[in-house]
């Protein structure tokens, strides 16, 4: 019997492996938007992509990003200046994007851009710190794919989304698990990028904590800052380093002839916070305040 099961598995895995093994002809035609593409993912895929041949626009906040990007990749690499907050700007870069597809169409957008601080618990924060990362993380998501969505119906397309395993569980208060709860298709672990950089929360963390009323202070304990710093510095040594984990799944998104519904990168992705995700909520709720900074005043 056992024999039969581990069978089908594997008779499973072998036919997905093999219909998930074409790739898209006639790269060079095919036209990808990728957002984000200062660093991390989304500026070694738009590299990747330009490898393989595909003609790719990559979306920069910075203009260092673009000029960064035009030196490292081929001629059919193409720039713009894109924040996702701003619909004039989005628009702008979807009426260049129409004119340069012309009627072949947009083949894929890849929504990339996202931010990850600030993150704190919930009476940390203020109404405009969660509208603030809802307008990249969600909004922007929303307004980029409308913003070419005739271009990619036009050549039969596809949207990409790089969402995090954040949106399958929620391990820390604040919007970022929100936002990417809203999202899905590319779910992966913790990465070394800017999203997990631990100086670069540290600093968040400080900011709120020196704007916050004095009782909230009180709630949380006066060595509450103290406790966070060693959670703090594990993020960036838990992270794994090898970002091309995700490159590979967003590559496989935009040029498999039969892409997946959803990716899961990284071991603590799939070893840890999928399985946690499946358990019973009051499971997953009793891991996650074992391993939690309880505050001075927390109710037992």
């Amino acid at each position: 019997m056992y024999l039969y099961v581990a069978g089908a598995f594997v008779l499973y895995f072998l036919y997905r492996w093999a219909r998930e093994l074409p790739r898209v002809s006639d790269k060079a035609a095919k036209h990808v938007y990728v957002t984000g593409c200062d660093s991390g993912f989304g500026n070694m895929l738009a590299c990747h992509l330009d490898t393989l041949g595909f003609s790719v626009v990559a979306g920069c906040f910075t203009e260092k990003g673009e000029e960064e990007l035009r030196k490292r990749c081929s001629g059919r690499m193409t720039t713009a200046h894109l924040d996702v907050r701003s619909h004039d700007s989005i628009a702008k870069v979807a009426a260049m994007i129409k004119e340069k597809v012309g009627e072949r169409g947009l083949w894929a957008v890849v929504n990339n851009a996202g931010v990850a601080t600030p993150a704190a618990p919930w009476d940390w924060l203020s109404f405009e710190d969660y509208r603030g990362m809802m307008e990249v993380n969600m909004d922007g998501v929303v307004a980029v794919t409308l913003s070419v969505l005739p271009l990619i119906k036009r050549a039969r397309g596809r949207v990409v989304n790089v969402a995090s395993v954040f949106g399958r569980i929620s391990p820390t208060g604040g919007a970022y698990c929100i936002s990417k709860y809203g999202v899905s298709a590319i779910e992966p672990g913790f990465f070394r990028t800017l999203v997990t950089a631990s100086e670069a929360h540290r600093q968040s963390i400080r900011t709120l904590w020196e704007k916050m009323p004095q009782e909230v202070r009180d709630d949380y304990g006066h060595d509450y800052l103290e406790k966070m710093e060693p959670v703090l510095k594990s993020m960036t040594k838990v992270s794994d380093g090898d970002l091309m984990k995700v490159v590979h799944c967003m590559e496989h998104a935009v040029a498999a002839v039969t892409p997946r519904k959803r990716y899961s990168a990284g071991w603590d992705a799939k070893l840890l916070w999928l399985p946690l995700s499946y358990m019973p909520s009051c499971v997953a709720d009793c891991l996650l305040l074992a391993a939690a900074i309880r505050p001075a005043r927390a109710v037992n």
